[in-house]
């Protein structure tokens, strides 16, 4: 990822293997990655069981938080494809009562359309 993307806010696709050991106690049996993306620290997991918020804190990041958001608790979602100018897309998710969405921002080259279907296929 970019240095420039990540501040931008863009996320960028993490390789699965990198989260191995970051999820090793978190994953419970049958659990699977099936895409991951970077901000900067912070990533965000989707798992063929859940949504996994990752927020690593402090200087060194060694301080983690993890929130699991149950694919039932998604409420609706939606995607903005990249256009002529603009070239990030963007995705929203509504979790349970909350009025303002999750908003996560794609960099170009990245496929958004992947993580609209994963939501898709878990959550109707």
């Amino acid at each position: 990822m970019g240095l420039l993307s990540g501040i931008l806010g863009n996320a960028s696709e993490v390789d699965n293997d990198k989260l191995d050991e970051l999820l090793a106690d978190t994953l419970i049996e049958s659990e699977q990655i099936e895409k991951a993306y970077q901000v900067i620290r912070d990533m965000f997991v989707f798992t063929n069981k859940r949504l996994l918020l990752i927020d690593k804190q402090g200087v060194t990041g060694s301080k983690v938080e993890i929130l699991t958001i149950p694919y039932s608790k998604i409420t609706k979602f939606s995607k903005e494809s990249a256009g002529h100018f603009d070239m990030d897309s963007e995705l929203k998710i509504w979790v349970g009562s909350e009025t303002e969405p999750l908003t996560k921002e794609f960099k170009a080259g990245d496929n958004i359309n992947d993580v609209y279907k994963i939501i898709s296929s878990h959550t109707l």
